[in-house]
């Protein structure tokens, strides 16, 4: 069947190979126009060539980041100083991804557009200062919610600046400074826009600057606009009260209404026929009530496990078996879209990687059925609440850290194109009955709305866990692969002290830095065993031990070019556990195009060698 053809409330089995591109063609067009739109003198957009139909060819035009380097997706346009000429381009709304914007030092004129907030409504950075721009403001800049920073100095806008922008709650930097506005400035709720943001606009009032003046007049137009002023601001009062106390009123009522919390699926329930794939049978019929049935209507007692993505639900079939199910938050994917992204997703097979047996579409929910995982997370086992007696001993820790490793090189190097995972933490990497690590997520960061996964959440610090962040992240606001290499760098940091990523028990009350901090800090000081997990401090071990974090150490430090590839991680590690023979396939990586015949056992000793330089 088709992706398209998909019809609402049908599960479908992942069972054929499709092949799939990821080309976004608004984007593509969206780029064209920009070129078309403007002058470029000095001939800077000369590489933008778009006879070149590759997948990810835009991401190497000048001034184009991309969510991924082999995906025509962009994330933002950099084009600073580049000497170009017009207005600004309306097709940027086809850029319907891009987070950033920065034409600042050109020559850009003419008004803004006055649907502003369509043409760039998810950006988060917009930076037009130094140009030539004309007009108002537009007041529905309002509607772009997600703006961090907005740079408008410099340029001959004119008018009062809208006090609509005041709705701006996310703002950080805001600047008008040099153009020719007059009136009352509007107020940002968080209070961090000075005075100094307003420089050069002497008839500006309000706010951080002086008090604005009442001017007398011969009629009564100003006692009109005042009071209806006061009565919009009374209406408001009553509306945000009255919104208030009806959101209270819903909440308590959904609590008293749906205490399981599971009232969007009892909506959904529904009897089409699904196919699922299953190891004990290899394709087995089921009917949606049949998975609502073994997740208790996806009751929050079936909850196993939850994160960015979404919930993670157990599900147990008549049969005995289990299985795990997904509910995806905040797609933002159309359902065709949604059934591509899975049809690529279900051909990504790894020994280290959770199985994808296939997905379900009903009405505006998202389900993903994957194999069952027996022992839980890893997070939950290095991290158990009270006392574990059952806790994982060296040997363990060194297999799940070989496999987790293997399993996200595979997606680093193997796939193509390559898969970032985004959101690598010890909750996403799952462990099966025999402790073999499998990684989960991988691939999902697409699914999600954008901003609010890679951007929003983050300057917010809702970022998942924050102590697996790499640091370039919150300047670039660009996944990148040595990004994942940091996160998974934490990760063997956990494995190996037995501390949380944020929370690190051992160091005194006064750090309040994190876990990849406070092993670097100890290493300066030359105390870095007393980071070890104590139950790992047995002689036999402490070798092993020690190479182990000298590795996890080099995912973490501050540069990213300094880090190792996730290729040269798994072979860093390979090496330490060699003589563990953990799992009989180790040679599969070999496999790879770039690593064939003797690279491996090459790699073995370029590994072990790196090793003693750390």
């Amino acid at each position: 069947m088709a992706p398209s053809n998909i019809p609402i409330t049908t599960c479908i089995l992942i069972l054929t190979c499709i092949t799939i591109t990821n080309a976004v063609q608004s984007d593509i067009n969206c780029l064209k126009a920009f070129k078309d739109s403007v002058q470029d003198p000095e001939n800077i957009l000369s590489n933008w060539d778009f006879n070149n139909n590759t997948e990810g060819s835009i991401c190497k035009f000048t001034g184009i980041e991309c969510w991924h380097p082999d995906e025509s997706k962009v994330l933002n346009i950099r084009l600073g100083s580049m000497g170009l000429k017009g207005p600004l381009p309306p097709a940027l709304e086809n850029c319907s991804s891009m987070t950033g914007l920065d034409l600042s030092g050109n020559s850009l004129t003419g008004p803004l557009p006055t649907n502003i907030s369509k043409v760039l409504g998810l950006v988060t950075t917009l930076d037009l200062s130094s140009n030539g721009f004309t007009g108002q403001i537009p007041a529905t800049f309002a509607g772009c919610s997600y703006l961090n920073v907005l740079k408008l100095d410099n340029n001959q806008f004119s008018g009062q600046i809208p006090l609509e922008l005041g709705g701006l709650n996310r703002i950080k930097v805001f600047s008008v400074v040099n153009n020719q506005l007059s009136g009352q400035v509007p107020v940002f709720q968080n209070g961090s826009i000075s005075a100094e943001s307003y420089a050069g606009n002497p008839g500006l009032c309000g706010g951080p600057l002086k008090r604005c003046e009442r001017k007398a007049k011969k009629t009564q137009m100003g006692v009109v606009v005042g009071a209806a002023a006061g009565a919009v601001a009374l209406v408001a009062l009553i509306v945000g009260v009255g919104t208030m106390v009806f959101r209270r009123k819903v909440v308590r009522k959904r609590k008293n209404d749906d205490p399981d919390g599971n009232e969007w699926a009892r909506s959904i329930k529904g009897t089409k026929t699904i196919k699922l794939s299953m190891f004990e049978n290899p394709v087995s019929t089921m009917r949606l009530s049949d998975l609502m049935k073994a997740t208790n209507s996806f009751s929050k007692e079936n909850i196993i496990g939850s994160g960015r993505t979404g919930y993670l639900y157990k599900a147990v079939l008549e049969d005995g078996s289990s299985l795990m199910v997904k509910r995806l938050q905040d797609t933002q994917h159309s359902e065709k879209q949604f059934a591509s992204e899975m049809a690529t997703l279900g051909q990504v097979k790894h020994r280290n990687l959770v199985p994808l047996l296939g997905f379900c579409v009903a009405e505006k929910e998202r389900l993903l059925i994957y194999k069952y995982m027996s022992n839980g997370s890893l997070h939950d086992t290095l991290h158990p609440i009270g006392d574990d007696p059952n806790r994982l001993d060296w040997t363990s820790r060194l297999k799940i850290g070989i496999g987790a490793a293997k399993g996200l090189m595979w997606l680093h190097h193997n796939c193509n194109p390559r898969i970032l995972h985004r959101n690598i933490s010890s909750k996403c990497i799952l462990l099966d009955e025999n402790l073999d690590p499998r990684i989960s997520d991988f691939g999902l960061a697409r699914l999600m709305n954008p901003v609010d996964t890679h951007l929003s959440t983050f300057v917010n610090g809702e970022f998942g866990d924050l102590g697996y962040v790499a640091p370039e992240y919150a300047s670039t606001l660009v996944a990148t692969p040595k990004g994942d290499v940091f996160s998974f760098g934490v990760v063997l940091l956990e494995l190996v002290t037995g501390e949380k990523p944020t929370h690190v028990t051992k160091a005194p009350e006064t750090f309040k830095g994190n876990l990849a901090e406070w092993v670097t800090q100890l290493s300066v000081e030359s105390r870095v065993y007393d980071s070890i997990d104590e139950s790992l401090r047995e002689k036999r071990y402490v070798d092993e031990v020690y190479q182990f974090l000298k590795v996890a150490c080099s995912c973490v430090v501050p540069g990213p070019k300094e880090r190792p590839s996730m290729f040269e991680v798994y072979q860093l590690l390979r090496a330490i556990g060699e003589h563990y023979h953990f799992s009989a396939d180790d040679d599969e990586v070999l496999m790879m195009p770039s690593y064939t015949g003797d690279a491996g056992h090459i790699e073995l000793i370029v590994a072990r060698d790196r090793l003693e330089k750390y």
